[in-house]
């Protein structure tokens, strides 16, 4: 990727620009530009170009010499910051036919999770921009799809859920279910339920992260986990209005306080019902380290952000392949 960073801005620049110019016809073509321009403050151009240097696009940063800026996705960061001239720049820019947004919007909806190393206080202090947050219809509505949903899940989780147990029991000793404290909407904690996938003693040692190919998880809870079995129980915990059906993973307090120290703005995930499904699950792979934690934040804030009942459906929808093909962690 090519970053190209000018400097000089030239008071004539913008009786150069044409007063007749082209427009996109619609947002998915300026989603589709091989080339955007960025404007930010002379101190962020580094770190931009850093977390900005393997996308399939090129960004272009602070270049004020370009004149014909129809058609051109303008980009902007952090813009409080930039002189009153180089926002008045932004102004005719959009005056003129580019396309103009703030940068982590763009790379929203171009890339389909949030970039989180970019996010600032700026991006949440508007809750309207926020559905799940502030409009008491979608929150309606959501609470509709959890009660409809733990209704078929019930009705599944029955004959499944004494074949689980039954399967548990005979495989090895301790209890059918596991309860952990985890922390969920507005950071109270409550006791999450599932079928137990591991040994009774997989935390003699204290809490561990799960891995992939854990050692700990028994041949039923293998199955189970591949399969989401194991997170039937949590229809009890949809019931109680602990959890929504899609949201993200409720995670423990312990982690969390590691976590929130590495990645901007951990706890906000916490502004909703955790789920038993999310955006990140069915859209990245399973990990357990703190990049792989980045990556899930990425789309946790993403599905926060650009919450509908469309996309709640289309990660139900998802999560049903992963379960019918055993693509589960």
């Amino acid at each position: 990727m090519n970053i190209r960073v000018n400097e000089n801005i030239e008071a004539e620049t913008f009786q150069l620009i044409k007063t007749v110019s082209k427009r996109f016809k619609s947002k998915s073509q300026a989603l589709r530009q091989p080339t955007i321009y960025v404007y930010c403050p002379k101190d962020r151009e580094l770190s931009i170009g850093e977390i900005i240097d393997d996308y399939s696009f090129d960004m272009i940063v602070n270049d004020y010499s370009i004149t014909d800026l129809s058609c051109k996705v303008i980009c902007h960061f952090e813009s409080v910051h930039l002189s009153n001239e180089q926002r008045e720049f932004l102004v005719k820019a959009t005056e003129l036919g580019a396309w103009v947004e703030p940068l982590v919007s763009y790379l929203d909806q171009r890339l389909g999770y949030t970039e989180v190393r970019l996010l600032h206080s700026g991006y949440f202090l508007h809750q309207k921009a926020f559905s799940i947050l502030s409009t008491k219809r979608t929150q309606l509505a959501k609470r509709t799809i959890d009660l409809f949903a733990a209704f078929l899940l019930c009705l599944v989780a029955l004959p499944i859920g004494l074949l689980t147990a039954l399967a548990i029991k005979l495989e090895s000793p301790g209890p059918v279910f596991y309860k952990q404290r985890r922390t969920g909407q507005y950071n109270d904690e409550f006791e999450v339920i599932k079928f137990r996938s591991m040994r009774s003693d997989a935390e003699k040692s204290g809490a561990q992260w799960a891995s992939q190919n854990d050692a700990r998880v028994t041949k039923v809870g293998n199955f189970i986990r591949k399969t989401r079995i194991d997170e039937l129980p949590q229809v009890i915990n949809i019931l109680k209005g602990e959890m929504s059906i899609v949201g993200p993973r409720p995670e423990r307090e312990v982690f969390i306080e590691e976590l929130e120290k590495e990645i901007p703005y951990y706890r906000f995930r916490h502004a909703v019902k955790p789920g038993v499904t999310g955006l990140a699950q069915v859209s990245y792979p399973y990990g357990a380290s703190v990049e792989d934690a980045i990556w899930k934040h990425k789309y946790d804030i993403y599905y926060i952000k650009h919450h509908s009942t469309y996309l709640d459906v289309k990660i139900l929808f998802k999560t049903i392949k992963v379960v019918l093909f055993g693509m589960g962690r």
